[in-house]
Order: C-alpha cells, then sequence, then structure tokens
C-alpha cells in the first residue's frame, strides 16, 4: 500500500520525465519585454488570450507576427519619417509658403495701381465739369484713361485766346493784317499745346521719381486741362480790361493757388502719392504757369 501511495500519487510522470526542463528557444526569437507597467507578453505560438482580447467578430486580438495583443501595440515600432536628419544640426528642412487663400494677387496695395479702373470713362461734359466741382472723384475715376481728345482741344482753344490776355501780344495782332495775325494766333495755340505737353511730362516723371505709378497719359491730359480750365477766369478779364489791370492780377494770383491745389490732387490720385509729394511733383509745372502766363507779363 505504501509503495502504491508512492508511486501512483501526485504526480505520474516517470523520473526521467520530471527532471526535464521546459526547452528554450533559440537565441534571437525570444519575445522582448513588455513595457513598463503592461502584462506580460503570451509566449510565442501560445494559444492562452487574456480575457477581454477577443473582438466582438471572433477575432483573436493577437497579431499574426509576434502574438503581441493588437490593443497594445508594437512599443518597439517608429512612426515612419520622411528625413531622418530633418532639423539636426546641418540640415535643414524643406518647406513651402502657401499662398494667399483671399487673394489671387491683384489686391490694391498702397503705392500701387489698382488692377482695375476706378470707374467708367467720363464723357468729355462730365469731364470739364468734374475737375471745377468734384475734383477728387473725378480725378480717381479718370486715373486709368487717357483724356487727350479733350485735353489736346480745350488746350489749343485756350491758348489761342490767351494770345489777347498779354497787352503788347493783343495790340501787335490787333494791328497786324488777317495774313499775319492768323498764322500768329494758330501758332501761339500749337506752342501752348507743346508746352502742356511738355509740362506734363515733367510733372510726370518727377511723381513716378518720387515713388507714384500712375500712367502718364492720364497724368499729361488731366495737367493740360487744369492749366487751360484754371487760369480762364483770368484770360475773360484780361480780354477786356488787359494784363495789367488791379482785379486780373488779383485774379491771376487766385486762380494759380487753385490750379496748385488741383495739380495736387490730380497728382495725389493718379500715382497713389500724399500730397506734400503730390505738390512737389507739380512744383516745376506751377513755377513755369507763374513765370509764364501769371497776371499778364509777356
Amino acid at each position: 500500500m505504501a509503495g502504491f501511495r508512492i508511486g501512483r500519487g501526485r504526480d505520474n510522470r516517470t523520473p526521467q520525465q520530471g527532471h526535464q526542463q521546459p526547452q528554450q528557444q533559440p537565441y534571437g526569437t525570444q519575445a522582448p519585454p513588455p513595457p513598463y507597467g503592461q502584462q506580460p507578453w503570451p509566449p510565442a505560438g501560445g494559444s492562452g488570450v487574456p480575457h477581454g482580447a477577443r473582438h466582438p467578430g471572433g477575432h483573436q486580438g493577437y497579431s499574426g507576427t509576434h502574438g503581441e495583443p493588437e490593443y497594445f501595440g508594437d512599443p518597439y515600432h517608429q512612426p515612419h519619417q520622411g528625413d531622418p536628419y530633418a532639423n539636426n544640426p546641418g540640415h535643414t528642412q524643406a518647406f513651402s509658403i502657401n499662398e494667399d487663400p483671399y487673394g489671387d494677387g491683384n489686391t490694391y496695395r498702397a503705392g500701387q495701381a489698382p488692377a482695375q479702373p476706378a470707374g467708367p470713362r467720363l464723357h468729355w461734359k462730365q469731364l470739364l465739369s468734374g475737375i471745377v466741382l468734384r475734383p477728387g472723384p473725378t480725378f480717381w475715376q479718370m486715373r486709368d484713361y487717357p483724356v487727350w481728345g479733350p485735353a489736346l482741344i480745350v488746350t489749343f482753344l485756350y491758348g489761342l485766346l490767351a494770345l489777347f490776355g498779354f497787352d503788347q501780344a493783343r495790340d501787335d495782332a490787333i494791328h497786324a493784317t488777317i495774313s499775319t495775325a492768323v498764322p500768329y494766333v494758330l501758332l501761339t495755340g500749337l506752342g501752348f499745346v507743346i508746352g502742356g505737353l511738355v509740362l506734363g511730362a515733367v510733372t510726370h516723371t518727377l511723381a513716378r521719381q518720387l515713388g507714384g505709378d500712375g500712367a502718364w497719359q492720364p497724368t499729361v491730359g488731366l495737367s493740360m486741362l487744369i492749366m487751360s480750365i484754371t487760369d480762364a477766369p483770368r484770360l475773360i478779364f484780361a480780354l477786356f480790361l488787359g494784363g495789367e489791370n488791379s482785379l486780373v492780377q488779383v485774379l491771376g494770383w487766385i486762380t494759380w493757388l487753385a490750379s496748385a491745389a488741383l495739380f495736387t490732387s490730380m497728382v495725389s490720385k493718379s500715382h497713389d502719392l500724399p500730397w506734400p509729394k503730390a505738390l512737389g511733383a507739380s512744383a516745376i509745372q506751377l513755377i513755369a504757369l507763374l513765370s509764364i502766363i501769371k497776371l499778364g507779363t509777356i
């Protein structure tokens, strides 16, 4: 009975089987230790499934590669990086600058001409009346339109009449024969047109040198109109009273100051310049008008 208890007791293995140790996996195939604080991984090829590791569909929660639970993931798996040397000393990662999603590159900025005209082209009647009654909006609206037709015609007519605003020139024209007076008057009108073109070009060039970006055709055309229109009141009285009359003298100063204000406004709107620079760009033309036409001194 004692032998039976010794041989049939708690363990049925033979002495050789009792001393066998679990077979160790070859070197290099052992699963890495789990991260600190997590459950130990089951042995490779094992069938044990932790409680709650199965998905609702019946698939086991182990990866088929290493046998680790899928919800743990591979602790040694590193995310893919594009450039391993990016942002390290001596290396720079390339980047791009996104375009402005709210603009197409045509947005108006200070110092630049607008992408589109400020308004429709004005009729010549609206243009001439606008220079006197609403100069600011008129110059802004016509800053991108050439005004050669009104500018050349008005300046030529102004030159024809301006001859009679000077006392000595008027006497010479009146006492001359028709064949002599007509070419003389026509040449005077043409001379005013050429002078207006030259002075307007000078004003445009100075405006560009001071940072303006307006077109030259509107600048020159509008400057010719300003020169002719602002001197009209003085010229009307000079035709009857003479250039040396005191009233004509006073009107000459007043209209010259008015032309300075209009030139400043026009250059400021056409070239997007502050008024001090706009006035500086118009200085040469204003000085020329002052010395040539003012008060009927030639």
